[in-house]
Order: structure tokens, then C-alpha cells, then sequence
């Protein structure tokens, strides 16, 4: 049914005795499988393993978010799936975020809209369309948190009114109140550079961070708000890494991590992602002993969050840590 299509993440590098892929941060091997299917269009594998994580908010988020990523192109065939089965919440949600993925992946640069018009015009009527196939997800089954998780993401896309993002917020979290993924949504969307003010984004994540239990990821929301602040509030003066954060800020960042321990047998399908948040700000804070500790528990997986934030290909970024770190990559 498909060809492999280009642009797997590489998978030739090493660190110790995990391979570096991009793009796949998490341990479930099921969705490593899903996502190899749905990248060859072999769609049913995917409807199969979001059915499967109903029951686990948190593994239906990664695993939706995942699989639209993989279906990025692809949303006409999730749609043919729809034909034959439209009373599906699985596949509505599927194409929902599909299509916000899409619409992300097209949206041009801010500074050059007035030079690309018809870019900006695609884009906008692509993230439209994910509201509908979102609503309808959530209409089916409105005890399911991730549709308005994903319309976050919608939300921010289309530049709403703070009213229309406080409502989505707020339906995402009634119905679980520590969805790690909206927390991260929220996050961004109270960050300056979408237009929030950077005392209310760094109040909500503290409060986030300090109402989770221990094995709770959201601990990583506290640097993640840094790296969203550093973007918009340091750009043009990042010089290296002393100057990303300073003593004070560190030391924010380790009273953070000391609150999180990812727990033993199954931990949060999130941590490898906490992983990468803690070990990127340790390693631009030049704290090398945490920073090697929680790289080194990333198991060669680097999210695109926090690594996009410092420019080019978050495998790229993610292998120049390493070897500075020397964690051995081959």
C-alpha cells in the first residue's frame, strides 16, 4: 500500500547503546511499529493502537500526536478509513490532528505574510479544517480530553481571542486535569512570543510543577517556560550556553528536577520528553553532571521540544550536547 517515504529520522548514530532517532520520543515499541506502518500508509495500524489507548488519556495523547505527525500528507487516506466507519471518534480525532500537523507544516514565516498571501491563505484554510473532524471527536465521546488538547494547538495556530483559548484550556483540563500534552499547550499558548505575558506563563507552570506527584512529568513545564521565554525575550543575544540561563535560573530549573523522579516499571509516556527539557537546560546552563544524568536516561530520543528552540535539526542539536557532554555517539 506506499513505498517507504523519504525523510526517516536517522537512525545511524549511537549514544552508549541506543540509537539516536529523531522524532520518537518515547519507549512504547507498539507505537514505533504504528508509526513505520503509517509512514508506508497502512492506516488500519494506526486507527488500531489509538483504539487501544482509550482507556489511557495520556498514551492516547503521545500516540495520537505521534501518528498524525507520521500522516503528515497523508490525511486522504485516514479520511477513506472514515467512509467506511464515520461513528469512529478515533479516526475523527486522527484526522483532526492530522490536519493541525499539516497546516503547521505549511504555515509561512510570520515576516514575510505580506509577500505570501496565498501561503498564509492555505494554511489558514487547512487549520480551519481540523476544527470540524476535532468537534466531532469530542461530541462522540465527551469524556475524552484529547481532542481539546489538540484544539490548543488549533487555537494557537489561528491566533484566537484568549477568551476562545481559555474555554479550550479549561475543557481539556476538567476532563483530566494532568494531561502532561495540554500542559505543554498551555504553556506555549501564555508564552510572549504567542502574545502572553511571561509572569503568567512561569506562574502557571510553577503551579502546574508543584501540584504534580512525583512520577509526574510536569515538572518539565518550568524549563520548557524558560526556553519559551528565551526565545522571545533573549533573541539576537544568545551568545553559547552562558548565556541562556543564569545562576538563578538554574537553580530554579534544579529544585524542579529534584521534585521528579520517573518512577520504576512504568513510567509516564512522557518522561523520555521531561528527559530532553531537563538535560537541554542543564547542558545551556553548563551544569554538566545533570545534564549528562538526564541526556543519558533520553535513550538516544530527542524530542523536538526543547532541541527546535535552538535553531536547525533537533538530531543535530541533540548529538552536539551529547559529544559535548561526552556521552559517546558512533
Amino acid at each position: 500500500m506506499g513505498q517507504n517515504r523519504l525523510g526517516r529520522a536517522p537512525t545511524a548514530l549511537r549514544v552508549r547503546t541506543a540509537q539516536v532517532v529523531g522524532g520518537r520520543p518515547w519507549m512504547d515499541p507498539v507505537l514505533d511499529q504504528a508509526v513505520d506502518a503509517v509512514q508506508d500508509r497502512f492506516m488500519r495500524v494506526g486507527a488500531r493502537v489509538l483504539a487501544e489507548a482509550r482507556a489511557d488519556p495520556e498514551v492516547r495523547s503521545q500516540r495520537v500526536e505521534a501518528l498524525a505527525k507520521a500522516a503528515v500528507g497523508s490525511s486522504q487516506y485516514i479520511e477513506a478509513l472514515l467512509a467506511e466507519a464515520p461513528g469512529n471518534p478515533d479516526l475523527w480525532l486522527w484526522l483532526g490532528r492530522t490536519q493541525v500537523e499539516e497546516a503547521w507544516g505549511i504555515r509561512p514565516d510570520a515576516r514575510a505574510r505580506s509577500v505570501q498571501a496565498s501561503a498564509y491563505t492555505a494554511y489558514s484554510k487547512k487549520m480551519k479544517a481540523a476544527r470540524g473532524p476535532l468537534m466531532r471527536a469530542a461530541d462522540m465521546w465527551p469524556d475524552d480530553p484529547v481532542p481539546w488538547e489538540s484544539m490548543l494547538w488549533l487555537a494557537l495556530g489561528l491566533d484566537v481571542d484568549r477568551e476562545e483559548k481559555d474555554e479550550l484550556w479549561k475543557q481539556a483540563y476538567r476532563r483530566h486535569p494532568t494531561l502532561y500534552g495540554a500542559h505543554v499547550a498551555r504553556v506555549v499558548s501564555l508564552s510572549p512570543q504567542w502574545g502572553g505575558v511571561p509572569e503568567e506563563m512561569f506562574d502557571f507552570a510553577r503551579v502546574a510543577a508543584g501540584t504534580a506527584g512525583q512520577e509526574d512529568p510536569r515538572a518539565a513545564l518550568l524549563p520548557l517556560a524558560y526556553f519559551e521565554y528565551f526565545v522571545q525575550e533573549r533573541q539576537g543575544i544568545i551568545r553559547g550556553a552562558s548565556s541562556w540561563f543564569t545562576t538563578e535560573e538554574c537553580r530554579d530549573v534544579e529544585a524542579a528536577a529534584r521534585g521528579w523522579f520517573e518512577g520504576h516499571g512504568h513510567p509516564h509516556p512522557r518522561t523520555i520528553e521531561a528527559h530532553n527539557i531537563f538535560g537541554a537546560a542543564f547542558h545551556l546552563a553548563d551544569a554538566r553532571r545533570p545534564a549528562r544524568q538526564h541526556l543519558l536516561r533520553t535513550m538516544g530520543r530527542p524530542s523536538s521540544l526543547p532541541w527546535s528552540y535552538l535553531g536547525g535539526n533537533e538530531v543535530s542539536q541533540y548529538i552536539k550536547a551529547c559529544r559535548h557532554l561526552n556521552i559517546t555517539t558512533v
